[in-house]
């Protein structure tokens, strides 16, 4: 039989979400968008959970992002790609709105939506070898303001978001820690047991007072801004020429000719 994509372990007071399609590198189809964020809701209605943690299969990728695949061929259905931005947000909700921490576990490649997952994380602990990018500008696409922007330039600043987001570079794991896109960086063989550690030390704190903060922190990030204006720029990408140019580019493993049309 073949194993679902996105699989639960409960070791309470810890459950642990994995994204379990390690063939391709994690990423996430427009169904596993859906089933991630109804993963962690479940998590968080099971009283002897107290901190959920989120990591990819394998040690090759944390989550790699949208499936290239699977967003193209949505292109032909604009409903489609509005389902799959709702399913996208859903889970930036699940996990910034949840009332007992989220620490995520990152192995391998972060890339795209993997990078926007782990920003809504409350901790991010990253192996050795992680690597870091939201290539973006690589694929003709954008990404949503207040789950994916705002909390980037929150985390690391504006200087930082801005080389992130306009160059699409790569960033190690010792770049991303000195620029606070995560908090903690150790060995590989030590990765998955200093990261459970730390999350046992979390469910010793008083539930009530850990969900108070975490409300605290959330509700620090919101903002307010013209945000159908940046909703609208976002959508108009996806309607464009350059972005099934950019994901006919990165399907048929060539360099991209961006139009601005």
């Amino acid at each position: 039989m073949t194993e679902p994509s996105i699989l639960i372990r409960r070791e309470p007071p810890l459950g642990w979400v994995i994204v379990n399609r390690p063939a391709a590198r994690n990423a996430l189809t427009t169904a596993m968008w859906q089933q991630l964020a109804d993963e962690i809701n479940g998590l968080v209605a099971e009283t002897d959970i107290r901190v959920i943690l989120l990591r990819g299969a394998g040690d090759k990728s944390f989550i790699s992002g949208a499936d290239i695949g699977d967003l193209k061929a949505q292109l032909a259905q604009p409903s489609l790609v509005a389902e799959s931005y709702r399913f996208t947000t859903q889970v930036m909700d699940a996990i910034s709105t949840a009332p007992k921490p989220v620490v995520a576990m990152i192995q391998g490649h972060c890339l795209g939506g993997g990078v926007l997952i782990a920003l809504a994380c409350d901790v991010r602990f990253a192996g050795e070898s992680a690597q870091f990018g939201i290539p973006a500008a690589k694929l003709g696409v954008a990404y949503p303001p207040e789950h994916g922007i705002a909390r980037l330039v929150h985390t690391v600043g504006a200087t930082h978001a801005s080389d992130i987001l306009l160059s699409g570079r790569t960033l190690d794991a010792p770049e991303a820690w000195r620029i606070g896109l995560v908090n903690r960086v150790v060995a590989a063989d030590v990765l998955e047991s200093q990261t459970r550690d730390y999350a046992l030390a979390l469910a010793q704190g008083a539930p009530l007072t850990l969900a108070a903060h975490k409300l605290a922190i959330q509700q620090t990030l919101r903002f307010e801004r013209d945000v159908a204006a940046i909703e609208a720029a976002v959508a108009q990408c996806y309607r464009s020429a350059d972005c099934h140019e950019g994901l006919a580019a990165f399907l048929e493993k060539r360099p991209p000719i961006f139009s601005g049309q």
